[in-house]
C-alpha cells in the first residue's frame, strides 16, 4: 500500500480553504498513485488557533462539513486521514479521522494526551478509546503528536496487530528529538509502518519543525522531509513486515509477567 504524507502550513482559521486544499493534495496524492493521504493535526482549522477559534470551527464527525472530506476522497478513490476540532457534546476534542476510499469513515480517534497548558485550553474532551480499521489487508491507528511520546499507546496498538499507525503532528522547536529519535524507535520497537505529518512555518509564534517521516517496521526512515512544504511517499509492504517479524520477534519474546508493577504506578 503506498502511503503519502503531506507535510504542510494548512490554511489557518479557514475551514473553506482547507478543505480546497485537501482536495488538491488529494488529486496529487492520488495521482502518483497512493492509497492513503495523511495530513497534519487539526489541519482544518490549524492547530494554534486558541479555545474560542476551537469551539466556532469544530465540527462532528458525521457533519455536512465531513461530508466534504467524504467526497474527496471517494472522487479521488483515495483513504484521507487529518485531524479536526471535533465537538463532543459542549466540549470540544483533538481528534483525527480516517476516511476509506469509497468516502466511508473508517474510524475516529481523540488525543488521548494532551500537551501543556495549550491543549488543555482549546480541548476539554480528552480520548480514552484506541479504535483500529482494517485497509487494503493492513489493520491501521491513529494517534496524534503527544500520543507518541509515550511508549505506551503505541505498544498497546501494536499488540492488537496494528500493522500501520498514522500520526498527525503539530511538532514545534524545541522538540527536534522526536522526530528524529522517537518516530524511528516506535517503528522498530513495535514492528509497523509510522507516518508521521508535521506542520511547517510559523503560527502565531510556534515555530513548527517539520522534519515529517515514513519509517518502516525496521526502523528505517523510508521518506524525510526537511522544514518546508512537500509530500512525501513510500510503500507499506506485508512481506516485509512479515520477514522483520520473524526474524526479530520482538513482541513474541516480551515476558509481561514481569512488567505488571507498570500497570500499578
Amino acid at each position: 500500500m503506498k502511503i503519502a504524507l503531506l507535510q504542510t502550513p494548512g490554511r489557518i482559521a479557514d475551514v473553506e480553504g482547507a478543505f480546497t486544499h485537501m482536495a488538491e493534495a488529494a488529486g496529487r496524492a492520488a495521482s502518483e498513485g497512493a492509497d492513503i493521504l495523511l495530513l497534519p493535526e487539526m489541519y482544518l482549522s490549524g492547530y494554534n488557533i486558541g479555545p474560542t477559534n476551537a469551539r466556532e470551527l469544530a465540527i462532528t464527525q458525521t457533519g455536512p462539513e465531513m461530508a466534504r472530506a467524504e467526497k474527496i476522497a471517494k472522487a479521488n478513490n483515495i483513504a484521507l486521514a487529518f485531524g479536526y476540532p471535533e465537538r463532543v457534546g459542549e466540549h470540544v476534542a483533538n481528534s483525527a479521522i480516517l476516511i476509506g476510499p469509497d468516502g466511508k469513515i473508517l474510524l475516529n480517534y481523540r488525543k488521548s494526551h494532551l500537551f501543556g497548558a495549550l491543549d488543555r485550553a482549546m480541548f476539554k474532551h480528552v480520548g480514552d478509546e484506541f479504535p483500529i480499521t482494517e485497509l487494503h489487508g493492513f489493520k491501521i491507528a491513529l494517534l496524534i503528536c503527544y500520543d507518541i511520546e509515550f511508549p505506551e499507546p503505541a505498544r498497546r496498538l501494536a499488540l492488537a496487530g496494528v500493522d500501520i499507525l498514522l500520526i498527525p503532528t503539530a511538532q514545534m522547536q524545541p522538540y527536534e528529538q522526536v522526530a528524529t529519535h522517537v518516530i524511528p524507535a516506535r517503528a522498530y520497537e513495535n514492528q509497523l509502518y509510522v507516518a508521521y505529518a508535521n506542520h511547517t512555518g510559523d503560527d502565531d509564534g510556534l515555530a513548527y519543525i517539520g522534519l515529517s517521516s515514513i519509517c518502516g517496521p525496521d526502523g528505517a526512515v523510508l521518506a524525510a522531509a526537511g522544514k518546508t512544504e512537500t509530500m512525501l511517499f513510500a510503500t507499506a509492504d506485508r512481506a516485509h513486515l512479515a520477514v522483520v517479524r520473524k526474524t526479530d520477534p520482538l513482541l513474541a519474546d516480551r515476558r509481561p509477567e514481569l512488567y505488571t508493577p507498570l500497570s500499578n504506578k
